[in-house]
């Protein structure tokens, strides 16, 4: 064990001088720029390996010394130990002794609530099914637990192979109806191909008949056809007769002067075919020629009046556009004005702070003493 608590002695004291000595040493060499820069101190160099030496010698020194105060504890704690372990084990032999003589379980007062035979020198939870005990909170007798149990279990098998029994006599009948069932399904399929047959047959006997009334139509179709084609050749000789007699009596081999109308509307005519205008027609086009002309000084004089009115509005809209950049103007100085004032007080507020700070905050400003504690140890 390490004993702090002793007195520091001269020796300890002079160990302490000689390395603040051995410091200060080595503080001179350090800041000394030229040593550090040019060139090593081989003496102090020497010195500190011998010291170093001298130290590890002592180190190793002290080392046994602790190790040899260690094993000598640890065997007396050993000792310590086996004695202890002796003391307890005596101990508990002597409890384990008077526990033998004179605390047997029988004796104690409570042996009764932990007595292991309690149950077979108890009396059983009841003794009948009309035992006063047995109340509605005993839960001691519920429903299918009676002292009847075996009897009514006896009568409750006789009734499952009675049900049993009627069950098997159930399925018979069953099976019986189910086969019955199966006979008259049988006759009713052979019914039902017996009369499919039949409808067969018949069937057969229509579609035979159908083909005999489908070709006899079809040869009175084709009479009638035959027929149609015949009509239609006579009238086609017929329409040819016709067209030629109208070739040789019509109005282009007469020169009719009404052969010019255009067949797209009166007011257009055939050009190979046209004789000239009569003078009704010529009126007719000066009319609407003068006509035209009015309408053409009416949308003329309407256009006018329209760019009139579009000069008026653009003009109105002008004005609008002018006051209402006036009035954006405006409002923008005004923003100006409240935004300047608003860093004016900001700026006073954060002067009257930084002053704050200089004087009632940062009072204790570092000296040139604070500086001076840096760089001053070699470590």
């Amino acid at each position: 064990m390490y004993k702090l608590d002793l007195p520091i002695d001269m020796k300890e004291t002079a160990a302490i001088e000689r390395r603040r000595n051995r410091e200060l040493q080595r503080q001179s060499r350090i800041f000394n720029a030229r040593v550090r820069t040019i060139g090593i101190d081989l003496q102090s160099l020497n010195d500190q390996v011998t010291d170093r030496n001298r130290r590890e010698v002592e180190e190793q020194r002290r080392h046994n010394a602790f190790a040899a105060d260690l094993t000598r504890n640890d065997k007396i704690a050993v000792l310590l130990q086996r004695r202890q372990e002796h003391d307890i084990r005596e101990l508990n032999k002597a409890v384990n002794e008077f526990r033998q003589s004179h605390q047997q379980p029988d004796g104690r007062r409570e042996f009764d609530l932990n007595d292991p035979d309690a149950l077979k020198k108890d009396k059983p939870a009841r003794v009948s099914d009309d035992d006063p005990r047995c109340g509605v909170s005993s839960l001691q007798k519920f429903v299918g637990e009676d002292l009847n149990g075996k009897a009514r279990s006896k009568l409750q098998q006789e009734q499952a192979r009675e049900w049993v029994k009627q069950q098997t006599n159930e399925k018979n009948q069953a099976d019986a109806n189910q086969k019955y069932a199966d006979h008259l399904y049988d006759l009713k399929a052979r019914e039902m191909d017996q009369r499919a047959c039949e409808l067969a047959s018949a069937e057969a006997d229509c579609r035979r008949a159908i083909n005999m009334a489908t070709k006899d139509m079809n040869e009175a179709l084709a009479r009638e056809r035959k027929a149609k084609e015949d009509s239609e050749r006579q009238q086609e000789q017929d329409d040819n007769f016709t067209e030629i007699s109208n070739h040789v009596f019509g109005d282009m081999l007469t020169e009719n002067p009404d052969v010019a109308q255009s067949a797209f509307g009166p007011h257009r005519v055939i050009t190979d075919r046209w004789k000239g205008m009569s003078p009704a027609q010529l009126a007719e086009i000066r009319h609407i020629q003068q006509a035209q002309i009015e309408e053409k000084q009416r949308l003329k004089q309407q256009e006018e009046e329209q760019e009139k009115e579009y000069n008026r509005l653009r003009l109105t809209q002008a004005k609008a556009g002018i006051l209402a950049e006036r009035s954006i103007e405006r409002k923008k100085k005004e923003i100006e004005v409240d935004q300047a004032d608003e860093n004016r007080r900001l700026s006073a507020e954060q002067r009257a702070k930084m002053e704050y700070l200089d004087k009632e905050v940062y009072t204790n400003n570092p000296t040139a003493a604070y500086f001076m504690q840096f760089n001053t140890t070699s470590r």
